[in-house]
């Protein structure tokens, strides 16, 4: 079971929806060569224009620290103002339960 988690709210600036997704593309592909990502989802909020979420999901806190520094958030971090009209905010959380 999955222990650890982060949620990431971004908001794309006005014109950059297609970019956005086509950047949350290219971050699944780097997140999949991280083992200790379990799970990786980029999702587009429906009914606001321009609002995404990325979940994923870590066995431990070693897995989760790996994956904040490594090159997917090192890319989110050097592409956030270019893409989004705020900074993205991260959340860490703890799964407490899973199907």
């Amino acid at each position: 079971m999955a222990k650890f988690a982060l949620l990431v709210e971004l908001k794309a600036k006005p014109e950059k929806e297609a970019q956005v997704e086509a950047f949350l593309k290219k971050e699944a592909v780097l997140a999949k060569k991280e083992p200790g990502t379990l799970t990786w989802h980029a999702a587009k909020v429906e009914g606001e224009n321009g609002v995404y979420r990325i979940f994923d999901t870590f066995h431990d806190e070693a897995a989760r620290e790996v994956h904040l520094n490594g090159e997917a958030a090192a890319e989110l971090v050097a592409h956030a103002e270019e893409l989004f009209s705020e900074a993205p905010k991260v959340y860490r959380l703890q799964v407490i339960a899973e199907k």
